[in-house]
């Protein structure tokens, strides 16, 4: 099988041919029909994680059907569609993983960090840590739900989005647009905080009922003349200090969520904080049920984002073009 390999840090993919492997314990073999690519994948090449195990094949946006099953496997059967996400494994046996919350588990294991993950025709995963596609899924669209929709998801479920909310979202990308849809369907007002008026256009177009560009005004201040201020402001651009410039903008009790961040520190004023009893998360993307939640949500709402497809051996281009910011629409890796 044809797959990307990540070498080491600071190195462009090595296209390879491998072996497919078989399935062990309590594991699955999934023919992968398509992988997103996402900023932590390019997270991954750069050296911005410390845990990531080279050589290993990146790539947690995953969606497949099943064509092995290991030793002790009863379900996934056989030519079962599945979807595989940033959470390949855990202890299964500590607090957290005893009620569901694998997410937070101390022992957690990433696919596409330090297990092999979709930059592959072929992958091998965890038989517990595969989720069942809702029938006529589109299987190339949704995959990018895996990582982007479940985090923007699970972050507004986390936060405590209501129908009353106002919610601001920094960055109207892959998560950000995916963000505003889901909060909309929520039934929240909606504001996106971008860097210029270009995309005000599209924001309206998501459901956004006002957009904020930074270049023009402050965002913390055009925030507070919203009502008061927003109850939840999500952070779905790759830029830590974006976040800590809007905190001022949230009304009393409200949160700051990063579902995106960047390698510097996050830095806030204590004082408003204290004031006002504001809140702070960063969101690790989900758990199983998490995304089965996401997955069903979206159908139900007709949520999918725009992706563009392309091959495995596009997928340097690709990442060196999220590099210098020029991305566009979310790629995704397809197999014939």
């Amino acid at each position: 099988m044809l797959s990307a390999l990540a070498t080491a840090a600071g190195e462009p993919l090595k296209l390879t041919e491998r072996e497919v492997p078989e399935p062990g314990q309590g594991e699955v073999l999934v023919k992968i029909t398509a992988c997103g690519i996402c900023y932590t994948d390019l997270d991954v090449l750069q050296g911005h994680w410390p845990i990531a195990r080279f050589p290993v094949v990146p790539g947690h946006e995953i969606t497949g059907v099943v064509t092995a099953t290991g030793p002790g496997v009863s379900w996934p059967q056989a030519g079962t569609a599945v979807g595989a996400q940033f959470l390949g494994d855990s202890c299964r046996h500590c607090e957290y993983c005893a009620r569901g919350d694998q997410i937070l588990c101390r022992d957690k294991r990433i696919t596409g960090i330090v297990m092999d993950g979709g930059y592959a025709e072929y992958a091998v995963l965890k038989a517990d840590f595969v989720t069942p596609l809702p029938g006529g899924l589109d299987p190339v669209a949704a995959a990018p739900l895996m990582c982007a929709g479940l985090t923007a998801f699970n972050s507004l479920r986390q936060a405590g989005i209501t129908a009353t909310s106002r919610v601001a979202v920094i960055g109207a990308g892959g998560v950000g647009a995916l963000a505003v849809r889901y909060a909309v369907a929520m039934g929240a007002r909606v504001a996106v905080i971008g860097r210029s008026d270009r995309g005000e256009a599209a924001a309206r177009e998501l459901g956004a009922e006002r957009f904020i560009a930074t270049r023009d005004t402050d965002p913390a201040e055009a925030l507070r003349a919203w009502d008061g201020g927003a109850n939840l402001i999500l952070n779905a651009a790759p830029s830590t200090s974006a976040a800590a410039a809007t905190l001022t903008g949230l009304a009393p009790d409200g949160m700051l969520v990063l579902c995106g961040y960047g390698p510097e520190p996050l830095t806030l004023p204590t004082q408003p904080m204290a004031l006002n009893r504001l809140h702070a998360m960063i969101n690790p993307s989900g758990s199983p049920h998490d995304l089965r939640d996401t997955l069903a949500f979206s159908v139900a709402h007709g949520i999918l984002p725009e992706v563009t497809p392309v091959g495995l051996r596009d997928a340097n281009v690709v990442l060196d073009a999220m590099a210098g910011g020029h991305a566009g629409k979310r790629s995704v890796i397809t197999f014939g």
